[in-house]
């Protein structure tokens, strides 16, 4: 069972997908994708194919050695994107080959269903009382915010109160028995990420995500030992090496890599694994398509430390396509009282419509993220 052929597929709204065909005909489906660079991983991926093309399709470990550490340089996001991409797939056609879901060839089920969280506002959250009980009134027992928008270095108290005046309203919508995470998004610098984060502090956040960005970890140490509030990050962390540091300050709480990002499946396994011995938390970032979201969920299903997962059905970045589109079967993300239960079909569990796939593949996209700029005209973080 080698590697025939690599196919990719740009796809509304931000997404790229790839599928893996071996010579037996077997085929799995990885989501490589960096928003806003999908062309630049889907040329990476295509460099790699020269690495893959002919190669047993279920030696993953040995291909990720290869492909990780065979090109004298490494890491990074497009690199380990596109790994991941090729991860998942390869991961899928192994599970699909022996009649399996993945999570049963890493140890299997730990869970019979997984909490999800949903997305409320845009970059710029407004009337989020409302959206949070909407919400809550579809089932889900969490959700996931913005703290604000553009930040300066230093910025006003006015808006570390509108921050906290969102986070009260939220809190007051749905009570005390939900979850509500603040993703500070990077935007948020060091010196100001002390008074926002004392001011949420009252409203209970579930955490608080990304509070400074990743290159300034350190100052997650100080920031720590100001608040409760667990502390979230590990989107733009690419390798079980980035994490190694963090883990290792005691400064937070929650690890989120994100499997389209970070190698794929069982590279982000072993960083839970990482994160455990350190009892930290795990929840995957996931704001992108299906396949990222069934890769996600198998690796929730056989890690302990896993707690909620992120998916982005109605984020406000899926514009024009959404999470269900591509999928054969849409009922297989059916979310009941704020879980997803366990998948058991082999492989990833999901069955793409390549029809589908193709016929959007042809329209593609060129999204790219908003550069934002502050009042005295200085580019500010997204």
């Amino acid at each position: 069972m080698n590697i025939d052929r690599i196919e990719l597929f740009t796809v509304p709204p931000r997404w790229l997908f790839l599928k893996v065909t071996t010579d037996d005909g077997t085929f799995g489906w990885g989501e490589p994708i960096v928003e806003g660079k999908a062309a630049t991983v889907a040329a990476c991926v295509e460099e790699m194919a020269d690495f893959l093309i002919g190669r047993p399709a279920g030696n993953i470990e040995d291909l990720f050695q290869v492909l990780f550490r065979g090109g004298f340089y490494r890491g990074g996001p497009i690199l380990m994107s596109a790994i991941a991409g090729i991860e998942q797939a390869l991961w899928d056609i192994k599970g699909k080959r022996l009649g399996v879901p993945v999570y049963e060839l890493l140890g299997g089920a730990v869970r019979e269903k997984m909490r999800v969280y949903a997305w409320i506002g845009g970059d710029d959250p407004k009337d989020v009382a409302q959206a949070a009980l909407a919400r809550k009134n579809e089932g889900y027992t969490a959700i996931k915010m913005n703290a604000g928008g553009a930040m300066e270095w230093i910025d006003t108290p006015q808006k570390v109160q509108e921050a906290a005046e969102r986070v009260r309203a939220a809190r007051e919508a749905v009570g005390w028995d939900f979850g509500i995470g603040i993703d500070y998004h990077g935007r948020v610098h060091k010196g100001y990420a002390k008074p926002l984060t004392r001011a949420l502090e009252p409203y209970a956040p579930m955490f608080i995500e990304e509070p400074v960005l990743t290159e300034n970890n350190e100052a997650l140490v100080e920031l720590s030992r100001h608040t409760s509030i667990p502390i979230a990050t590990g989107e733009r962390m690419f390798s079980r090496w980035d994490f190694k540091p963090l883990l290792q300050s005691g400064a937070v709480d929650i690890l989120q890599p994100d499997l389209s990002h970070a190698g794929g499946i069982w590279e982000c396994r072993k960083i839970a694994a990482m994160a455990e011995a350190y009892d930290v938390a795990f929840a995957p970032h996931c704001p992108l398509g299906p396949i990222a979201l069934a890769s996600c969920l198998q690796l929730d299903f056989c890690t302990p430390n896993a707690f909620i997962q992120e998916q982005s059905l109605g984020i406000h970045y899926n514009q024009g396509s959404d999470l269900l589109d591509y999928l054969a079967d849409p009922a297989v993300f059916g979310y009941e009282d704020g879980f997803v239960h366990r998948p058991t079909a082999p492989g990833l569990g999901i069955q793409i419509n390549e029809e589908k796939v193709r016929e959007a593949a042809k329209a593609g996209h060129r999204w790219r993220n908003p550069v934002w700029r502050t009042a005295d005209g200085n580019v500010a973080e997204w």
